[in-house]
Parts: structure tokens; sequence; C-alpha cells
């Protein structure tokens, strides 16, 4: 993506490293790869990651928020390390690393789209906050690992995010590329809509239901979020030759289904997604892609 010449956001936030202990746990957030937490802490937190990914997802869920790209939750607070640098500091002054920089200039295009797009139908955009992290995070939705990956928390409308992540993104999932690390931000801010027209509020509704009724909610939920980081993509004049098949790569590497199948289990269970297949995220973020249409995003929600 041609990132360089924007500005990068001012709505950023360091919370420094371990986030401040164990949280209370509040509005929730959607983790992507809720379906694989039974296996996220058995090794190395590796499908942890993955969960982030999906962004929508178990734990998180379970609270009542929209989560991160993977899926992880609240965890008990890794030891505290002596903050330095920004933490605690807000402003652009905190995208002073070259993964927080590429971050905020996502950001920043992100509000660009967004405003642009709330405008036109007559109302006005408030944009996340982007919190930058290390280890561990306390959010309104309580306290979440590194190892959690991305999330959204409604309750602070703030995106949290480890740039570790895009390490694991294009080393451990092979999802390599600016524009697989941007699909992963778009589709954090995709959640903020959500919890902006109500289609957030509508699936905790519907997670009431029971299990089988709730995934399928969050199904519908994470997908939307797709489709918008791929209308975000779209309108922002920003993509370059290659781009694409980078958001594609990802999307394929977060499904439910091939993250089950490197989660152990072997076999691919659909009742138990939470954010769909690899053929489905594939498809409703090029739908987001190919038509730059926010009503072309409508999963049923």
């Amino acid at each position: 993506m041609r990132l360089d010449d924007l500005d990068p956001s001012n709505n950023v936030r360091d919370l420094g490293s371990g986030g401040g202990g164990r949280g209370g746990g509040g509005g929730g957030g959607l983790p992507i790869l809720g379906l694989l937490l039974p296996f996220l802490f058995r090794g190395k937190m590796g499908c942890g990651t993955i969960v982030l990914l999906l962004i929508v997802g178990g734990v998180f869920l379970m609270s009542g928020g929209l989560g991160g790209l993977t899926g992880g939750g609240p965890a008990t607070a890794p030891a505290q390390r002596e903050q330095g640098g920004t933490a605690g500091q807000q402003g652009a002054q905190v995208c002073n690393t070259q993964e927080r920089m590429f971050a905020c200039r996502v950001m920043s295009s992100t509000e660009q789209v967004w405003t642009q797009l709330f405008a036109a139908q007559g109302q006005r955009y408030q944009p996340p906050t982007l919190n930058f992290y290390t280890q561990g995070a306390q959010s309104g939705c309580g306290f979440a690992s590194s190892a959690a990956g991305p999330f959204y928390c409604p309750s602070d409308q703030g995106v949290f995010l480890d740039t570790t992540f895009f390490d694991e993104l294009a080393n451990r999932f092979g999802a390599k590329g600016d524009f697989a690390a941007a699909y992963v931000i778009g589709h954090e801010v995709g959640h903020h809509i959500q919890n902006l027209t109500g289609a957030a509020q509508r699936a905790s509704q519907a997670r009431q239901g029971g299990r089988s009724a709730g995934n399928a909610a969050s199904v519908k939920l994470e997908l939307q979020a797709d489709c918008y980081a791929g209308v975000w993509a779209a309108r922002s004049g920003r993509l370059e030759p290659g781009d694409i098949e980078e958001g594609m790569t990802a999307a394929n590497a977060i499904g439910d289904d091939t993250l089950q199948k490197q989660g152990g289990q072997g076999t691919v269970v659909p009742d138990s997604f939470t954010h769909g297949s690899s053929a489905d995220r594939m498809r409703w973020l090029k739908r987001g892609l190919d038509t730059g249409d926010p009503a072309a995003c409508e999963t049923g929600i």
C-alpha cells in the first residue's frame, strides 16, 4: 500500500507493557478465533495469534464485545516490567517505530474513508482510538494477552494492537506484505463501524439464543468486518499491484476451517465456526474490494 505521504493518526495511545494488571471485564471485545481458544495455550501461543486475526470470537465475544482478529481474551497478566519510551502518552508521537508508524498511517486512511462515507449519509464519524501495547493490555473488555492478537473493545471504542503480531502473521501464517497487515487493522475498524451502526448489538442479542445461534451471529459479524476492510481499502485509493493477493492470502490463513486443521484437532467442525471458513473470508473481503460499498456488506446480522 502507498502510505508514505499520509500523516499518522493523532488518535493514538501507548499503554506500555503489561497493560496495568488483570482486568475486570466490561463491554467485551470480539476476538477473531474464539473457537481455537482450547488450543491457544497448549503450546507457544501460535493459534492464539491466529485468533486475533479472526477478530471476533470466543472469550471476548462472550464478554459482549467485538474482538481480536484471531480471538484471544482476558488472561492472567504477565509480569510487569519498567515502562519507557512513550508509555502513557497520546498523539502522533506514539507512532515512534516503523511498525507503529505503518499502523498509524493505516488508521489515518481509515479515518479519511469512513468520515467521507458517513458524511455521505448525513452522519458524523467518530473514529476509534488506536491503543498500542506490549505483552498485554487492560481494556474495558478485561485484560488481554498479546497471544490473543489485535482486538476491538466497544467499551473503549478502541483498537488494541501489539505490533509483534505483524511478524506472527507473516512468519507463522505465511501472510506477508503490507496489505496483509493493513487488512488486520481494517477488520478491527470494521468492528467499530458495527458498534456504531448497531450490528454488534444485534449480534450480542443473537448470542443469547444459545451456542449455535451465537456462533452463527459471530460468523456474520466477522465476515461483515472483512467486507468493511475491503470497502476501506478500495476507497482509499492506495492499493498497489499485489496488495489484493496479499489480502486474500491473509483471509485464507485465518479461516476457521484452516485454523482447525492446524490446531491439532485434525477435523473441521462447521458448527463451531465463529469467524467463517477461509473461502467465506476471502469472498467477503473481495466483495468489499470489488464494490467499495458498505451496503454490499450485509451478511444478515
